[in-house]
């Protein structure tokens, strides 16, 4: 079990909430940017939750802030969204679900209006759908974040910033969040802010 000091590096403050979901949700509906670090790194080429950075989809100024201060990409670039599975075909033509963000697919008008950060310029976007025995903490983020927003669905993109790896280790997720925008980090239950 990972155990942090309550300043884990300087400038960084860690606690360890009582409820780490409903807090990672309460702070993503109100604007923030925050990385996942939870269980073993996922081998292949897309993060699904365990290495994630998670923003909301509602807010345009969220995602210039993602693109600009932690993930440095061009700003016309959507990100790919994440959704629960019971949820994906109010959001998504989606024929099978997509628990590996591999396919793209065409959106609703309800992601199109809703969701804009998401949706590419040929109206689809890579989805990654989510159910609770795949992914229970993730699903209970999109559960609670649906409960305040109306929309089980966020932005997950890798927890890295641009040119670097993935982070493999608490050590690396610390890095990021000290060197990006990033504005908070839930690692293992621990809840570590600048």
């Amino acid at each position: 079990d990972l155990a942090l000091p309550a300043a884990p590096r300087a400038g960084l403050h860690a606690s360890r909430p009582a409820e780490p979901v409903r807090e990672l949700a309460r702070q993503l509906a109100d604007g923030a940017i925050v990385g996942l670090f939870t269980g073993a790194l996922e081998a292949g080429p897309r993060a699904l939750g365990h290495r994630s950075i998670l923003a909301s989809p509602l807010e345009a100024g969220v995602v210039e802030r993602l693109n600009a201060t932690v993930k440095f990409r061009e700003p016309f670039r959507p990100f790919a969204p994440v959704v629960l599975s019971d949820r994906a075909t109010d959001y998504f033509r989606l024929r099978q679900p997509s628990p590996y963000m591999s396919l793209a697919a065409p959106v609703t008008e309800l992601a199109r209006n809703k969701l804009p950060a998401i949706v590419h310029v040929n109206g689809t976007a890579r989805v990654q759908t989510v159910t609770r025995e795949q992914h229970p903490i993730l699903a209970d983020v999109l559960t609670r974040f649906g409960e305040i927003t109306g929309h089980p669905v966020l932005i997950n993109t890798s927890l890295n910033i641009k040119g670097k790896p993935i982070c493999g280790t608490p050590e690396m997720a610390l890095d990021c969040l000290t060197e990006s925008g990033l504005d908070a980090l839930l690692i293992e239950g621990w809840w570590v802010t600048k």
